[in-house]
């Protein structure tokens, strides 16, 4: 004979279930109302990021500096200047050579495209001339056609490109005063925040720091292991411009996705104009082996061991985030979801129950004995 239910037990268990879903949906009405405070300040939160993670960057340089009886701000204005004379010296390093040989390159691009149209017109495509005269032809209708659209590109561009300047110098400043500032910030939140919320978002901010370090040093040798991996590849074939490719290689790997394949696609097209297609077929090859080896292999071990996250989460997570917010969403998701980790971690530990001593916990036994 089967057992019945119990409607006692029943309605209980209905009870806490609408109970537990309508704590759920404050709770996530809570983070889409945050979610949507954030985009409304994004003009002022991506800076800030930015800034917090080239502060994690250039910190260890600073606390150096401190310890050695450097004034705060002259610590803090020489790491400043340093960084941005660094930056200023890997963009020459890239532009130099690149401006040097423009003329080589520029007569390569032009014998490449001739060799593109002799192959076209052979077998086994054999197109004739006018076939690509009349393709030419078509494209430039199309292009006077698309004018208006065109401009209203450039003029997005331009945009584009005047709010990464803002937010570059705004994201220097803001660096400034925080090598400057930072640990006076902790000991303030503390004597601003009542009751015991003094003690635990400082702690959690801490760990929060630390975790933002661990992410961009994670970052950085990524990006040194490939820029060596491929800038050796690129020297055995004989590509020209080894190391404004390789610094290249490195900066960009600060930028999921979008940055190795910007990186990958000069490489491929310098070898191209300056070697050849068979010599550009195996930069390709060389760069995408690279890649992969980067994507899942290197990155979800080196970020797994210094976050505290699975590999499998980081990929998850990279995922996610480029599918939600593009290419951001994509930089911004493993510091996420690592910092999102640090405060479920703090949560449990704040919320467990504490150790009781084994032999404690036989005491009473053995008192009734």
């Amino acid at each position: 004979m089967s057992d019945t239910l119990s409607s006692t037990k029943t309605r209980a268990a209905l009870r806490v279930s609408a109970r537990v879903s309508g704590e759920m949906l404050v709770v996530l009405v809570m983070a889409a109302a945050a979610v949507w405070l954030l985009g409304r300040m994004w003009s002022v939160v991506w800076p800030l990021i930015v800034a917090l993670l080239l502060t994690t960057l250039t910190w260890p340089v600073t606390r150096h500096l401190r310890r050695r009886g450097w004034p705060p701000a002259l610590a803090a204005s020489m790491v400043t200047v340093v960084f941005l004379l660094v930056a200023a010296g890997v963009a020459a390093l890239i532009a130099v050579p690149v401006a040097s040989q423009s003329g080589e390159l520029a007569d390569g691009v032009v014998e490449g495209i001739q060799r593109l149209r002799e192959w076209a017109s052979g077998p086994p495509l054999n197109i004739g001339d006018d076939q690509i005269t009349g393709a030419f032809d078509s494209a430039t209708s199309r292009i006077q056609d698309s004018i208006g659209s065109m401009v209203t590109t450039v003029v997005t561009g331009v945009s584009t490109v005047v709010n990464g300047v803002v937010t570059a110098v705004l994201a220097v400043f803001l660096m400034f005063f925080m090598l400057k500032d930072g640990p006076r910030f902790l000991p303030w939140l503390a004597r601003q925040l009542p009751g015991r919320l003094a003690a635990d978002v400082p702690a959690v901010a801490a760990r929060g720091w630390a975790t933002l370090g661990e992410f961009v040093r994670s970052q950085a040798y990524v990006g040194l292991l490939d820029a060596v991996l491929i800038g050796l590849g690129l020297w055995i074939v004989g590509v020209p411009l080894v190391l404004p490719l390789a610094v290249l290689t490195f900066v960009s790997a600060f930028v999921p996705i979008v940055g190795a394949l910007f990186a990958g696609f000069v490489a491929v097209l310098i070898a191209l104009v300056s070697n050849g297609l068979t010599d550009a077929l195996i930069v390709l090859a060389v760069i995408v082996v690279v890649q992969q080896l980067e994507g899942n292999v290197f990155q979800p071990m080196i970020q797994s061991r210094g976050l505290g996250l699975h590999a499998a989460v980081v990929l998850l997570a990279v995922t996610l985030g480029g599918s939600l917010a593009g290419i951001v969403g994509s930089l911004l998701a493993v510091p996420v979801a690592a910092l999102i980790a640090v405060v479920w971690n703090y949560l449990r530990e704040q919320l467990a129950e504490p150790a009781q001593d084994p032999e404690v916990q036989a005491s009473p036994a053995g008192s009734s004995a």
